[in-house]
This record gives structure tokens, C-alpha cells and sequence, in this order.
């Protein structure tokens, strides 16, 4: 066996967790084992398995052409502080318990460094339209080399200042700014404050006003992307009790800042009129409000049957015209037709008195 990569060594903070990853071939497929040797002069290596220190410890591992191993440990105390020994082996009396392993285990090591968390005051302040917020750290803390102020991953502050002090202001009410926000202490490993803005749920209709036609189903969104989450919502039409979630035509389908209400079958006389969607989290409620018209299923054809109409009419115009045109056209060609006999009769009278007056 050997190994293609093996743990490193990393230094982490109380509360955090810690993750190792080693992995080995050899031909058998070798087995990896994890042990434990803590900073106690006494302390000796133990193996280390799944769900170990009250669950806190987690070990995943494949072997598929080769081996893979992953420890991690959650909510980590100064007591994970040590060394930690990936191991493997393919002998196959690697485990047996009475014959000693003719090829014995390979070993990697990486220490882990649990430092106490220093303590962050954090806090958020309004003043004239604008909020305020602050982390100081107190007492005993790692070399500062810069702060970052962070929402999710969006850094929205950056600095290289070594103060244990670090603001950043946002314009506007907190109702337009709620959220997680983290004041990050470069520091090595990172410390990290959190602030949270809270306010009631700020609820938006997707649509204010929504169409369908008759028999249809019809679909109603509401969404609310305040801090924090929706804890419940409850639709109901005005006027009337809450809607009960798969009564009659209804269908609720609410998670977490979203909720939709589908309504089947929808009838003109019996939906038609607005709708209330009603959000509830630990700091209130907050509701939006959605018009619901339904049509009835010809409507969609008047347009088209308005356009037949137009060009029947059109048609029927032109026919008339043409009918009307007609005989006036014939009535003309024969006028035409008698003019020249007229003028050849004419033509001869004259002709004849000439004739006389010359003899």
C-alpha cells in the first residue's frame, strides 16, 4: 500500500469543525483506519471510528479502485487538539487478532490546533436613516491583519486595518436590509461575528393581478425575501375565512419565503375578487394581495371571430360594389356601339345634298 495523498496539518478555533482527507492504493485494495494521539504526556494513539466523541466524530470512506478516507469533527473543544494518524494496510492478517501482520500499516500524520474563540460584541444601530453595524473583539485574539463585512457570499467591505474594531454602515430602513450579515476578522484561522437585521415579513404579490379562464386552474404566488423565514402562511379571500389547504378546489403549496395557492376548476362567479396571503415569523406578519379575474373560455376566441367578422364584412363590400358596377359597364359599351351609325347616316344625308346642289 501506499499513499497518493495524505491529511495536513490545519489550525482551527472552539466551536468550528475540522475535516481530513486521505487517500492510498496498493493491489489488494488497501484498508484505511484513523487514530488519535492527544497533547497529554500520558495520552496514546486510539482508533478512532464513526460516531465517536458523543457523535461529534464522522468517518466516510470508499473502496473503489483505490482507497478514500474523510474524517470530520464537529463543535470542535482544546480536547481535539493532537495528532491524527491515517493508516493503511492490505496484509490480510492486518486485523486478525492473535498473528501479527507481515506487511505492517503505513502512516500519515497531521496535527489539528483547537484555539479558544475569542469573544465578539456585535451589534446593530439606527441613526438617521441609516444602520450601523459594529464588532469589537474582546480580550485575547490572534494578529488582525484586515476585516471583511460579508452577507452570504457577497463581501461588501474590505479593509487592512489591525483594529479590534470594525463597522460598516447600510443607507436605508432595516425592513429593505434584513438578513445574516458577518464580520470577518482576517486572522489565521479567519474569526467571524454574526449580526442578523430582523424585521416582519415584507410580503410581495408575484403578480398583483392574475387572469385565467374559465375551468382552468388558477395560480396565485406570493414570496417574502426578509430575515427571518417564514415560520407560516395562510391564504383566504376577502372577506371570507382562511382557505384550508386542500379543501374543495384549493391546494396550498407553501415553502419557506414562497407560497402558491392553486385554485382548479376555476368558475367565474365563484373565484373572480382578490385574494390575501398572510406571513408569520418570530418578529409578526405581513400579507400582500393578488386580484384574481377569470374569463370565460370563449373569451380567447373573440379577437380571432372580431377578424372574420371584419373580413366578411370587407368581402361583402366589395361583392355589392362589383354587383352594382356591372350593368353600368354593358350600358356603356353599347352607347358606344351606336355612335358611329348615327354618324354614318349622317355622313350620308350629307353626302346626298351635295349630290343635288351639283347637278
Amino acid at each position: 500500500a501506499g499513499f497518493i495523498k495524505s491529511p495536513l496539518s490545519q489550525k482551527r478555533l472552539t466551536q468550528d469543525s475540522v475535516e481530513l482527507y486521505c487517500e492510498a492504493i496498493g493491489t489488494p485494495i488497501p484498508e484505511i483506519q484513523w487514530w488519535f494521539e492527544g497533547n497529554e504526556p500520558n495520552e496514546t494513539y486510539a482508533q478512532l471510528w464513526d460516531g465517536a466523541r458523543q457523535d461529534r466524530v464522522r468517518i466516510n470512506a470508499t473502496y473503489n479502485l483505490h482507497s478514500t478516507s474523510t474524517i470530520s469533527i464537529t463543535n470542535l473543544t482544546g480536547d481535539d487538539s493532537g495528532t491524527y494518524e491515517c493508516r493503511a494496510s492490505n496484509d490480510p492478517d492486518r486485523n486478525h487478532l492473535s498473528k501479527s501482520p507481515k506487511v505492517k500499516w503505513i502512516r500519515s500524520q497531521a496535527n489539528v490546533f483547537v484555539i479558544e474563540r475569542p469573544e465578539i460584541k456585535a451589534q446593530v444601530t439606527g441613526d438617521s436613516g441609516k444602520l450601523v453595524l459594529t464588532c469589537n473583539v474582546t480580550g485575547q485574539h490572534l494578529p488582525i491583519q484586515g476585516h471583511e463585512w460579508m452577507r452570504g457570499d457577497k463581501v461588501l467591505q474590505t479593509d487592512a486595518d489591525a483594529s479590534a474594531f470594525t463597522s460598516y454602515t447600510i443607507e436605508g430602513k432595516m425592513e429593505e436590509h434584513s438578513g445574516v450579515y458577518e464580520c470577518v476578522y482576517k486572522t489565521n484561522p479567519a474569526i467571524r461575528g454574526h449580526l442578523n437585521i430582523s424585521v416582519p415579513p415584507q410580503v410581495t404579490a408575484y403578480k398583483k393581478s392574475e387572469h385565467g379562464n374559465e375551468g382552468d386552474t388558477g395560480v396565485l404566488v406570493c414570496k417574502c425575501s426578509s430575515f427571518p423565514a417564514v415560520t407560516s402562511w395562510v391564504w383566504y379571500k376577502h372577506g371570507q375565512e382562511p382557505i384550508i389547504n386542500g379543501s374543495g378546489r384549493y391546494i396550498i403549496k407553501s415553502s419557506g419565503n414562497k407560497t402558491e395557492l392553486r385554485i382548479l376548476k376555476l368558475n367565474i362567479e365563484e373565484d373572480t375578487g382578490d385574494y390575501h396571503c398572510n406571513a408569520t415569523n418570530a418578529y409578526g406578519q405581513g400579507s400582500a394581495t393578488v386580484s384574481l379575474r377569470v374569463r370565460s373560455r370563449l373569451a380567447a376566441l373573440w379577437p380571432f371571430l372580431g377578424i372574420v367578422a371584419e373580413v366578411l364584412v370587407l368581402v361583402t363590400i366589395i361583392f355589392i360594389y362589383e354587383k352594382r358596377r356591372k350593368p353600368d359597364e354593358v350600358l356603356d359599351d353599347d352607347d358606344g356601339g351606336s355612335a358611329p351609325l348615327k354618324s354614318n347616316a349622317t355622313n350620308h344625308k350629307d353626302k346626298n345634298v351635295r349630290q343635288r346642289n351639283a347637278n
